[in-house]
């Protein structure tokens, strides 16, 4: 699993884990999958702002690849 700092790992379709801005006190993890990526810069050291499917918009803590799905 990859973290979310770069862009370029990034794409619509992938499954994600995101932190919205309301949970960034807790640190509390969505998960999803990415719809349109929001932030424009090659990297950010947060996350990359990303919005999923259903709408939320937060940023990127973690990339699951199709096969590491099983991983915790």
């Amino acid at each position: 699993m990859k973290d979310g700092k770069h862009r370029k790992d990034i794409r619509p379709g992938l499954e994600v884990d995101i932190v919205l801005k309301k949970d960034q006190p807790t640190g509390k993890l969505t998960r999803g999958i990415v719809k349109d990526i929001l932030t424009n810069s090659p990297t950010h050291p947060h996350g990359i702002k990303v919005r999923l499917r259903d709408g939320q918009v937060g940023r990127v803590q973690v990339i699951h690849d199709g096969d590491t799905k099983q991983e915790s």
